[in-house]
């Protein structure tokens, strides 16, 4: 990965949590880690 595309990927992360934080009050972030934890606890299943 050049630093070009890790600047644009940083710019992106950056850009969506703005976006949750006024529009979505955290509700966003906060599903998507809900959804990342239980993703986790399943592959740890696996293992």
């Amino acid at each position: 990965m050049n630093t070009g595309t890790s600047i644009f990927v940083a710019l992106c992360i950056v850009g969506f949590v703005a976006v949750d934080a006024t529009l979505f009050d955290w509700n966003l972030s906060l599903a998507l880690a809900r959804r990342f934890a239980g993703l986790l606890n399943w592959m740890a299943f696996w293992r």
